[in-house]
């Protein structure tokens, strides 16, 4: 089974500020499951888009009882994220992936960010991610309920820290 969530946000940011929050969030004291964020490549093409490729090392945040599952019981998870921002149409897509249970689970992230046509002074946020562990044998649906409910607060909590961060450095928002 695959489980699918999807949320939009209205950041009242004009486009690079929101983006340079996202490239720049992690690790903050806001959010003590991502420790550490590594730039592993990052390239330039000739319309202007930058590529970057980026590595996230988070906490094992399964619960106890998952962990007993010793192929589920590690320190650090790795996540890694590919971005693509074109400055010249104000978008930038993102696509990212869990690479530490790759064989027993495939987690994904698609994430948007473009100029609001509502308002250029805005940005609109949209994320779709799936979730379906295939490995775990009879576990499986237990594995995914626990990821479905830790993506959606994940999700949340990402925007909220985006909030947060975005407010402290540029104060109240655009109307």
């Amino acid at each position: 089974m695959v489980v699918t969530i999807e949320i939009r946000k209205m950041y009242r940011y004009p486009f690079e500020r929101v983006v340079d929050m996202h490239l720049n969030k992690y690790p903050t004291p806001l959010e003590n499951h991502i420790r550490d964020i590594k730039t592993v490549e990052e390239k330039k093409d000739i319309s202007g888009i930058i590529y970057r490729r980026r590595i996230a090392t988070c906490n094992n945040v399964l619960p106890n009882i998952l962990q007993k599952v010793n192929l589920m019981n590690v320190d650090d998870v790795y996540m890694e994220e590919e971005s693509w921002l074109d400055g010249k149409q104000k978008t930038m897509n993102i696509q990212s992936r869990c690479l530490t249970w790759s064989q027993y689970a495939t987690l994904q992230e698609v994430s948007i960010f473009t100029e609001s046509t509502a308002n250029p002074n805005w940005t609109e946020f949209r994320q779709m991610g799936s979730i379906s562990v295939t490995g775990v044998g009879r576990l499986n649906r237990l594995f995914e309920i626990f990821a479905q409910s830790f993506f959606s607060r994940g999700i949340k909590k990402s925007v909220q820290v985006m909030e947060v961060i975005l407010e402290q450095r540029y104060g109240h928002p655009c109307s």
